[in-house]
């Protein structure tokens, strides 16, 4: 594999994740085990944001870039890819703010979904054991 073809797949992963990120916890509505997996990513995109870190797959892009022959860190995936060219710069505060309801939204319908569950599932037993 080319090392330009390996930078394109980890922009795609990296794509996939911030998805993931900002949608996975809707996942965990259908598959409530995947809660789990969620809440660890979406802490590292607070610690990516809030600290800051860096995040592997930048490194690793970055180490692909220099490997073919192009320029390593030059900025953030975030600040070359989403902000400006998704949306204006100046509105970063308030889709970050956006993001954090979507995410803690899907997590408190996975918690609803959840209880609405054990509660049925309670019920169907109780209905079971007194017939």
């Amino acid at each position: 594999m080319g090392w330009h073809t390996l930078v394109t797949v980890l922009l795609g992963l990296h794509f996939a994740y911030l998805g993931y990120v900002v949608f996975g916890g809707f996942l965990a509505w259908r598959w409530p085990k995947l809660i789990w997996p969620h809440l660890l990513a979406g802490a590292w995109g607070v610690a990516v944001v809030g600290v800051p870190l860096t995040c592997p797959l930048t490194e690793a892009e970055y180490w692909a870039r220099r490997r073919a022959g192009g320029r390593g860190a030059t900025a953030g995936f975030i600040d070359r890819y989403i902000e400006g060219v998704l949306y204006p710069e100046r509105y970063t505060f308030a889709l970050q703010i956006l993001v954090g309801v979507v995410v803690l939204g899907s997590w408190a319908g996975a918690y609803l979904l959840r209880r609405r569950r054990n509660r049925t599932a309670n019920t169907a037993t109780k209905t079971e054991v007194s017939s």
